[in-house]
């Protein structure tokens, strides 16, 4: 019974270490492809990247592709958590549901605040709406035992909701002209998927098989390719042919079999060929193109906010209780942190401007400045806030 009571906790400090290595992985590549975005070896790097093989650029199949397998594991992630994870019960979601919700509305209404009489730029609303789980992770791993499990445990439920959120911004509002027939299609493998579920099924390859189709389907429907991750994601039975809860069910299986995958393959290729952007030309004034400048206050400014006014009213009417073991000063710097939004933040930008290449990459800009001031502040908070915790 107690190894049993222990597997979760190793579980889940298993995740914790993986998704911090991987952030550190994923902050060498960015920073290696804007180096060699800026280089002699520019054109190249671009080239690669606009090079089609088999319909598709490279680049569009890193970002469709690949990003649904992201995406897959991020459903994975999402529904354990939810059926027998850190938000399987109401009161567990109160906290970073709160604290999501305040890093969501307060971050896009800065950047509609700062885009206002633009209807172009106004929708990349969602850009900053988005945390970035590795990279913050790994900001924490780099301060140790300063920061207590309860507030890791709190940033990594925080960051899963808000993952959730954006595939549902990602589904209603930037979805292109819709295909009813490739729909119907992927509705109708959606049911079959669901039906295996209930039919008790556990072997997993008769749900990838699908799962391909299924990403086909839902890329000419309109509806953007890694939807189709997180649908097949639901439909993965998350008990065991022997009717265990977890342990040896396909949903475990899947997940820590993509894991690895994700952390050390996937996401450094994606951060390889997203964040390349050409600094030519760009000079300071650059800094406050609104799309830019919007990007960059909302995760920068909209984040700490956000999360950090959500959790203190939440906490002072009594609604939910701060992490324990944390004090103000450090649930704040975790607030800071809050505002990576690396990974999710450039793939919504790609997806609010799809034909504005100039667009772009003004978010990359203020993704790159709003995440790296995030990193840079929440660190040196965490590093010197106090240690003790005064009653709440």
């Amino acid at each position: 019974m107690k190894t049993l009571m222990n597997r979760p906790v190793s579980l889940f400090r298993s995740f914790l270490a993986l998704e911090a290595s991987g952030g550190i992985i994923l902050l060498f590549c960015a920073a290696a492809a804007l180096v060699i975005a800026n280089s002699a070896g520019s054109e190249a790097y671009f080239g690669l990247l606009s090079t089609y093989f088999v319909g598709l650029s490279v680049l569009h199949w890193v970002n469709d592709g690949l990003m649904a397998l992201f995406f897959l594991l991020v459903g994975l992630e999402i529904k354990r958590e939810l059926l027998h994870g850190q938000l399987r019960s109401w009161s567990d979601r109160a906290l970073p549901g709160i604290a999501a919700l305040g890093g969501i509305v307060v971050p896009a209404l800065i950047y509609v605040w700062v885009n206002l009489g633009n209807p172009t730029t106004v929708r990349g609303w969602a850009v900053p709406a988005a945390t970035d789980i590795a990279f913050a992770l790994g900001v924490l791993a780099l301060l140790g035992s300063r920061v207590p499990v309860s507030l890791k445990i709190f940033l990594t439920a925080l960051a899963i909701l808000d993952d959730l959120a954006a595939v549902l911004i990602i589904a209603v509002f930037y979805t292109a002209d819709l295909s009813p027939w490739m729909l119907a299609g992927a509705v109708l493998v959606l049911v079959v998927l669901v039906g295996l579920n209930r039919f008790g099924v556990t072997k997993l390859v008769p749900y990838l098989l699908l799962g391909a189709v299924l990403w086909v389907l839902v890329l000419k429907s309109g509806i953007h390719a890694t939807v189709a991750g997180v649908l097949l994601a639901m439909t993965i039975p998350s008990r065991s042919k022997a009717g265990g809860k977890l342990q040896g069910s396909p949903l475990y299986r899947l997940e820590h079999g993509l894991h690895p995958w994700i952390i050390y393959l996937v996401l450094p290729v994606f951060g390889y060929a997203n964040a390349g952007v050409s600094l030519a030309g760009v000079r300071w004034e650059s800094l406050l193109h609104p799309a830019t400048l919007g990007t960059t206050a909302g995760l920068f400014v909209g984040k700490q906010v956000g999360v950090f006014l959500a959790v203190w009213l939440g906490a002072l009417s009594g609604v939910v209780r701060r992490p324990a073991g944390a004090n103000w000063a450090q649930i704040y710097g975790v607030a800071l942190l809050c505002g990576i939004g690396f990974t999710m933040s450039l793939f919504i930008g790609l997806l609010a401007f799809p034909t504005a290449p100039d667009l772009q990459d003004a978010v990359k800009i203020g993704v790159l400045v709003g995440s790296g001031l995030s990193a840079l502040f929440g660190a040196l908070m965490l590093r010197f806030a106090p240690s003790r915790v005064r009653p709440a």
